[in-house]
């Protein structure tokens, strides 16, 4: 599920959504052409990935559990971006970057992945899309606590926009009447809470080839969420249907988005590649009402929008399609 940047500054989203992970430190990279047709497919392809994790995460959370659901997903996320490295011949170092792995993967996929899949057995995966993209603005928040640098008018307003936002989209959907909504609610903007505080930290965190960083993370997320399935058994048998949404969850929407996010960068740069964090909510509302008969409504359509505006300002966010620049490499991202 799975922000960006002011000029040539880092920043992160998630799908989210999330998720996920990019490279820990930005190193300067050559001018990317600009975004042609083949790009922008990619764009629209990996936007519809993302958002997709929300539909899946709804259809199996009820039924597994958000402990077992998201051992099934960062496992099977593993196991395919280990298969990957075994054909492109990519080592991981474990004895050199195990303490960045389980740090990354702590932040960027297990918590976030939990409290995602804990809020999905109550909220309507539109809600959980529009919710993750908040993550840019907790992201530029923590920065400038962290960094103890002010925030900017402009980010402020983005600030208070994104916030007016989420409380508009909540405020006026019915689902939110559910008992144990509040405390979804607080789960899933917790969640992209976190995806700010994995931006921050690999703002300072050692270099690591972008490609390990996914992979690393994964296996250190299955690690992380292991002591969970004792607490949170699974409600039900899964039916084959449920089955393959969580093998599309962690196959299609972490491992074989990864890669597709990569080739974005390569190819356009990273400020370009993450225009897919205005697009993703799209995709979570979209496959929600085609799917799970999710309602739109009007506070749907302006409370999204309210929030990806807010975003962007809180984010500094400008694009730029048109022509080649320097760019850095890309960071953590959730989904």
């Amino acid at each position: 599920m799975p922000g960006v940047a002011r000029g040539q500054r880092r920043c992160s989203w998630q799908h989210a959504g999330a998720a996920l992970v990019e490279a820990a430190r930005p190193k300067a990279a050559a001018g990317r052409a600009p975004m042609n047709t083949a790009s922008f497919v990619r764009l629209l392809s990996l936007a519809a990935i993302w958002g997709g994790s929300f539909l899946f995460m709804r259809i199996g959370a009820p039924v597994l559990g958000p402990a077992l659901l998201i051992e099934f997903r960062v496992a099977f996320a593993a196991l395919f971006l280990a298969l990957v490295a075994l054909t492109l011949k990519k080592r991981l170092e474990w004895q050199r970057h195990w303490r960045h792995y389980l740090i990354l993967g702590f932040f960027n996929s297990a918590l976030p992945f939990l409290l995602f899949a804990f809020a999905a057995k109550t909220l309507s995966a539109s809600i959980l899309s529009v919710l993750n993209a908040t993550a840019p603005i907790w992201g530029a928040l923590i920065g400038a606590v962290w960094t103890r640098q002010a925030l900017a008018p402009r980010a402020w307003l983005g600030l208070v926009l994104g916030m007016c936002g989420v409380a508009l989209l909540v405020g006026f959907d019915k689902i939110t009447a559910l008992t144990g909504a509040n405390w979804a609610i607080g789960a899933a903007l917790l969640a992209a809470f976190s995806y700010g505080i994995a931006t921050t930290y690999a703002k300072g965190a050692k270099a690591v080839e972008p490609f390990a960083n996914a992979h690393g993370s994964m296996w250190a997320a299955a690690l992380l969420v292991l002591p969970a399935l004792p607490f949170f058994p699974a409600p039900a048998m899964p039916s084959v249907g449920v089955m393959g949404a969580v093998v599309a969850l962690g196959v299609v929407c972490s491992g074989l988005a990864y890669l597709l996010y990569f080739r974005l960068v390569q190819d356009v740069g990273a400020t370009s590649a993450l225009t897919v964090t205005f697009i993703v909510p799209v995709f979570g509302i979209l496959w929600g009402s085609l799917f799970l008969s999710e309602v739109i409504g009007w506070y749907t359509i302006v409370g999204s929008a309210i929030v990806i505006v807010g975003t962007a300002l809180a984010t500094g966010f400008r694009p730029n399609f048109k022509s080649p620049r320097k760019v850095h490499q890309h960071e953590p991202t959730g989904h």
